[in-house]
């Protein structure tokens, strides 16, 4: 008899219907505009946090979820940093000249609620990539235009983020083996 409730409980459990969902984390209800603070830039290359900041007050536009204003009237400030840019080939021709490329880019975000001067959700260890293939192939792409289609992603991430709440971007663990 148990074998049998054993099997059941087993069987209903596996059905595509069952997921665990967690609660959403969202913002609170009283936020109904933010502010993009210009991201701070601890990586090597120069002025890359400019473009980025732009392209998520861009993405946050579109979506039109929360009004994007200056930090004086926000009810909630959105604060990042680049920490780190990698680019390294991945890829070699017959003669050792690199065909792919990929580009690293690890950061963290912080949501401050500015009317309770709290932080809301705090993402330490996001990370973005973007393999693309050398100019000079057949649809490649320069360093630059690599770049520009890592702000697309890194801006939709972020977004999705705020307005879909924790779990709905990946990051990697802190930790140390």
């Amino acid at each position: 008899m148990k074998k049998i409730l054993l099997i059941l409980f087993l069987t209903s459990c596996s059905s595509e219907n069952i997921v665990y969902r967690p609660t959403s984390q969202i913002l609170p209800q009283h936020i109904k505009s933010i502010s993009v603070l210009p991201f701070s830039n601890k990586s090597s290359i120069f002025s890359i946090e400019e473009k980025l900041t732009l392209k998520i007050i861009d993405e946050f536009i579109k979506n039109g979820e929360y009004k994007v204003v200056s930090s004086d009237n926000a009810d909630g400030i959105l604060t990042g940093e680049i920490k780190n840019y990698i680019m390294v080939p991945i890829q070699y021709d017959s003669n050792l000249v690199p065909m792919v490329y990929k580009i690293t880019i690890y950061y963290s975000l912080k949501m401050i609620d500015r009317k309770n001067n709290a932080v809301l959700w705090e993402e330490n260890n996001l990370v973005a990539n973007q393999i693309y293939s050398a100019p000079t192939l057949v649809g490649g792409m320069t360093e630059e235009q690599a770049r520009e289609k890592l702000w697309d992603i890194m801006s939709k991430d972020i977004v999705k983020r705020t307005v879909e709440g924790f779990g709905s971007v990946t990051g990697v663990s802190s930790k140390k083996i």
